[in-house]
């Protein structure tokens, strides 16, 4: 039994989806929690995850919590919290032996159920709210990790030039939320929120092992134990494209090696039929060692210590990161424009399209290896509407022209440069 299509039905408002195969030794459990991005709800989105991570009705502590795990032959939970376009994702994970492999009375994929579902139904609580312990202590795990990013100057100035680039949009907001919130979140008020997201967030989940779409609704059904009445659904992005000028934008703080971020915008999503030739495209530009970012401005003009791009077809962005030393703006920013601009005039090399397809490929084909980026791919069939399976998208790939990539080019527009530089330089 190795299937390749993950069979999809539901249960009251859960959407589910398996793939049933023999081909791991582990149980790969996915459940997406989503809701729009929004200012009044980041925050306590954000927040909800780590609390629940602290116990449940069950385990009210957190060691008893550990110790369940460890009663599962070891089987790994986990969670993180992004954004997928204009929705906020809280993703939970569980990685569990199969039953096969160990000498268990009971089913580890249905105690593997019974202990998610508890996590995300019945969390500890006290007062009939969660525990105010938790709540103070998991509010700064997300303040040090949100105050973590200003370190990180590669991931701050890359956060920076979205939030410039996106001012009037949701996407603004950082999918772990504002820290100016966090004290204003009270047990009481968390615990509302919490109530609410469980009662409209899109909800799927995923399984990859040896079982059943069958066995896996009557699980959920079991475990799961949501009374919801709403049936949302997730809308793809719609990308407007601006005409207004390019905005630069320069900050400085405390850095010897400046931050180039350009964010660009592009209609093609990944529901689009260009999306195939707009991969081609960003791995031309800026995703590989052999890219003309990588060639012209770190190799040959030795300008930069990193220069890539990046393609999210989910909200029609391509962007741009690359570190300088501060007295090479004008030069850096002139070469990164020169490569879109060859782009455009379709300056590509046979190498060059040759060379993207073999990584594209291999990228695609090791998807295959691993359960949970199987998992993730097909997600993005449920956020865009687009079904497109793993081996189309490769046979899409290697049909990309150089004159695909052109058209593509073509429908990139410059929208926001940001310049992370020293204080001294301003």
């Amino acid at each position: 039994m190795n299937k390749t299509v993950f069979e999809r039905g539901s249960v009251g408002q859960i959407r589910i989806h398996v793939l049933p195969t023999t081909r791991f030794k582990t149980f790969a459990v996915s459940l997406y929690a989503g809701l729009p991005l929004g200012e009044q709800t980041v925050t306590t989105t954000a927040l909800t995850p780590f609390v629940l991570r602290r116990g449940t009705a069950s385990y009210p502590e957190t060691t008893l919590f550990r110790e369940q795990l460890e009663h599962l032959y070891g089987a790994g939970f986990g969670f993180d919290v992004y954004k997928r376009g204009n929705y906020q994702i809280v993703q939970f994970r569980m990685d569990t032996i199969n039953d096969s492999f160990v000498q268990s009375d009971d089913s580890l994929l249905g105690q593997t159920f019974a202990f998610l579902g508890e996590v995300v139904t019945k969390p500890a609580t006290e007062n009939g709210v969660f525990r105010s312990s938790y709540v103070a202590s998991e509010r700064e795990s997300v303040r040090k990790k949100l105050e973590g990013i200003i370190n990180d100057k590669i991931r701050y100035a890359a956060e920076r030039c979205m939030e410039e680039m996106f001012k009037d949009d949701p996407y603004r907001l950082h999918p772990l939320g504002e820290r100016a919130d966090l004290d204003g979140i009270t047990p009481q008020s968390l615990f509302a929120a919490y109530q609410n997201w469980l009662q409209q967030a899109n909800l799927d989940l995923y399984v990859v092992g040896d079982t059943s779409l069958a066995e896996v609704e009557e699980l959920v059904a079991r475990q799961f134990s949501l009374n919801r009445t709403a049936s949302p659904e997730y809308k793809p992005e719609h990308v407007e494209m601006k005409t207004a000028e390019v905005r630069t934008v320069k900050e400085a703080l405390d850095v010897n090696q400046g931050k180039l971020n350009l964010g660009l915008r592009t209609p093609i999503t990944y529901g689009d039929d260009r999306y195939a030739a707009a991969l081609v495209y960003n791995g031309i530009l800026g995703s590989y060692p052999h890219s003309k970012l990588f060639m012209n401005v770190r190799e040959k003009a030795s300008l930069a210590y990193y220069a890539a791009s990046r393609f999210d077809g989910h909200k029609g962005i391509v962007a741009i990161q690359s570190g300088i030393e501060i007295e090479n703006y004008d030069k850096a920013l002139e070469i990164i424009q020169a490569q879109l601009a060859s782009l455009r005039s379709g300056e590509i090399s046979e190498l060059e399209m040759s060379q993207t397809k073999a990584m594209i490929r291999n990228s695609l084909l090791e998807m295959q290896d691993s359960a949970f980026e199987m998992i993730a791919y097909d997600f993005n069939r449920v956020l865009s509407g687009k079904d497109r399976p793993a081996e189309e998208l490769l046979r899409q790939v290697e049909r990309v022209t150089p004159g695909d990539v052109v058209q593509a080019a073509e429908t990139v527009q410059l929208d926001t440069i940001y310049f992370l530089t020293g204080k001294k330089e301003v």
